[in-house]
C-alpha cells in the first residue's frame, strides 16, 4: 500500500516562506515522476511542479516559476516543495503526487497521470 503524507503547511504573511514536505512508503521511490498540485476553494486543482525519478528535471508553473523549488531525498523517500514570496493566490490545499509509470515524464503535467495522492496540507498567505 502506497501512503504519501503532507506536512509543512501553514499560515503565513504575503512574501514569507514555508517547506512541504511528502514522505513517500514507497519501495521504488527513484524510478517515478513525482509532482506537487494544489486546489484553490471553487477552484480545480492545478499543476504546481513536477520532478522525474533522477532529479534531473523539473517543471513548474507560470504562476510559481522562479519563487518555488521542487526537490527529492532519496535516503528519506521525501518529496520538498520550497515555496518563497509567498502570495495571497498561492493559498490553497497543496497535494503531493505519485505516477506509478516508471520513466514516465511525457504526462506530468496532467493530474490523471498521478495514481496516488496525499491527504493535503493547508498553505494560507494572508495579504
Amino acid at each position: 500500500q502506497v501512503q504519501l503524507v503532507e506536512s509543512g503547511g501553514g499560515l503565513v504573511q504575503a512574501g514569507a516562506s514555508l517547506r512541504l514536505s511528502c514522505a513517500a512508503s514507497f519501495r521504488n521511490f527513484a524510478v517515478n515522476t513525482m509532482a506537487w498540485f494544489r486546489q484553490a476553494p471553487g477552484k480545480e486543482r492545478e499543476f504546481v511542479a513536477a520532478i522525474n525519478w533522477n532529479g534531473g528535471s523539473t517543471e513548474y508553473a507560470d504562476s510559481v516559476k522562479d519563487r518555488f523549488a521542487i526537490s527529492r531525498d532519496y535516503a528519506k523517500n521525501t518529496l520538498t516543495l520550497q515555496m518563497d514570496n509567498l502570495r495571497p493566490e498561492d493559498t490553497a490545499i497543496y497535494y503531493c503526487a505519485l505516477d506509478m509509470r516508471a520513466w514516465d515524464w511525457s504526462s506530468r503535467l496532467s493530474s490523471s497521470s498521478y495514481t496516488y495522492w496525499g491527504q493535503g496540507t493547508q498553505v494560507t498567505v494572508s495579504s
